[in-house]
């Protein structure tokens, strides 16, 4: 669903994260560490959080809109939530509205007992497959695309529950990673793909799978793995086994985890996200120099990129832009005029460090420039005498269908205009993105373990990896919002 400018009166010009999904099994404080993780995958999703448990015998379930820390903040909310397994999500919709009845984990009673999941990604054929459960009578209770998979594993003819997860995901599409509470055990899952990240953990005896590593260390786990595309990994009074049921294919991992989604101090596929930054920026000092006099970030995603880009050039960093951290909802009313302020909400030029210099403004990404362009205004403003923008990500042309939220392809600044109109749009005096190529190496030289890596780009190449059954297979076009596909049937 789009952020409606009554509650953000400033435009969050930014791909949004997907979702973050935390699970642990055998602990017996499993609610409150569900939470904690919960907390550490804030930046994941800010609409909605939920938690569900098992006791060996009942499943609880605490599910709200808003932030973890407004919903699981006392302890009669997580004593409630008893038991010594226990799942949790934060969302951020790319699949169905904002309602109490799409916040996950989603639970459903099946013959073999209950059973929650939550998921991170998009399906996309989701709008299929549920015109088709439909058809034979399936009654659903939300419009995310997550419902379609619980229905699925109903329908499944198999034993048991491993193998009617298998079933059921043997017929969808799209990016996915999953962590499932059945009675008593717990699964995660991650697409053949691996678009989607998923980590396991261990805290003592514990076991914890979180879509990343920030989410171990606030309970103080241990990181093991990532898990493989295609993996099915069990957890269950009998140990831990891994299933790798379906045909491989090529690992895509989503690049945008390094770009922006991951927190910068978490591990993605075993790179320290905030060294894959730096060098990001770095490639993008050598592939676009300009003279100026000091690197400035736009904070805080740009920063990393900023250092790379710095150190790299010996230009000296400085922080001409300063951000407001306390930015909630405004109570002011969103007229034209303060929503015109409203960037000045979260960030302000830090005069000392701008004026009469020629700046080097640094930023992960451009979506839409709306917000790109007030920067610009306000670092001008400041007396800033020259601005170049150098952005540490390709242009983003094309949409995302597996599970970001991101404009149509005709509100992508970068696929109606070239960098020369963009750049007089913005108000830069010049402007440059890495290349493709360029981040792919920088990339590489942190997994040297894999020297050539593939990943999802397909917001960048419009390479898309996964079929795209709903929207019609093409990926160019004008085509439907992926958020709206389930909400559409």
């Amino acid at each position: 669903m789009m952020m409606d400018a009554s509650n953000h009166p400033f435009d969050d010009d930014k791909l949004h994260e997907e979702c973050g999904v935390f699970g642990i099994f055998s602990h017996a404080d499993a609610a409150a560490h569900v939470a904690l993780g919960l907390h550490a995958l804030q930046h994941r999703g800010q609409e909605a959080a939920g938690i569900v448990s098992h006791d060996s015998t009942h499943f609880f379930s605490h599910r709200a809109l808003g932030l973890v820390g407004d919903n699981f903040n006392s302890a009669e909310i997580i004593n409630k939530l008893r038991g010594h397994i226990a799942i949790g999500h934060n969302r951020y919709s790319t699949t169905g509205d904002t309602l109490l009845r799409n916040v996950q984990p989603l639970y459903g009673d099946f013959s073999f007992g209950g059973l929650a999941v939550a998921h991170n990604g998009n399906l996309t054929n989701a709008m299929r497959l549920r015109k088709q459960l439909i058809d034979i009578g399936c009654l659903f209770q939300s419009t995310s695309d997550t419902e379609v998979i619980i229905h699925l594993i109903a329908l499944s003819k198999q034993a048991s529950v491993e193998d009617r997860l298998i079933d059921a995901l043997s017929r969808i599409e799209g990016a996915y990673s999953l962590v499932v509470l059945a009675q008593d055990r717990m699964i995660g899952v991650r697409d053949p793909h691996g678009v989607r990240p998923l980590v396991m953990g261990k805290l003592n005896d514990s076991i914890i799978f979180a879509s990343e590593t920030c989410a171990l260390d606030i309970v103080g786990a241990q990181y093991v793995r990532d898990l493989d595309p295609g993996e099915i990994v069990i957890v269950d009074p009998t140990g831990i086994r891994s299933l790798k049921p379906f045909t491989p294919t090529k690992k895509r991992f989503c690049i945008f985890e390094y770009v922006y989604f991951s927190r910068p101090d978490s591990l993605s596929e075993g790179a320290n996200v905030y060294e894959v930054r730096q060098r990001i920026g770095a490639q993008l000092s050598r592939e676009a120099p300009v003279d100026a006099d000091v690197v400035v970030p736009v904070p805080d995603s740009g920063i990393p990129g900023a250092l790379g880009y710095a150190k790299a050039s010996g230009i000296p960093f400085e922080l001409g832009i300063i951000r407001n951290h306390y930015v909630g909802r405004t109570f002011i009313e969103p007229s034209d005029h303060v929503r015109h302020l409203g960037v000045k909400l979260k960030h302000n030029g830090n005069r000392a460090m701008l004026e009469g210099k020629r700046v080097i403004l640094v930023d992960d990404s451009i979506v839409r420039g709306t917000t790109s362009k007030k920067i610009v205004n306000m670092v001008r403003d400041a007396g800033a005498k020259e601005i170049h923008m150098r952005i540490a990500s390709p242009p983003t042309t094309n949409p995302c269908f597996y599970g970001v939220d991101t404009p149509t392809k005709e509100h992508l600044l970068a696929a109606r205009y070239d960098i020369a109109q963009m750049a007089k749009l913005i108000g830069v005096d010049s402007l440059a993105f890495i290349t493709l190529n360029g981040m792919y190496q920088a990339v590489a030289q942190i997994n040297r373990d894999n020297a050539s890596p593939q990943y999802c780009d397909a917001c960048f190449s419009g390479d898309y990896p996964i079929p795209l059954t709903d929207a019609g297979n093409i990926a160019n076009e004008h085509l439907k919002d992926s958020r709206s596909i389930v909400q559409d049937v």
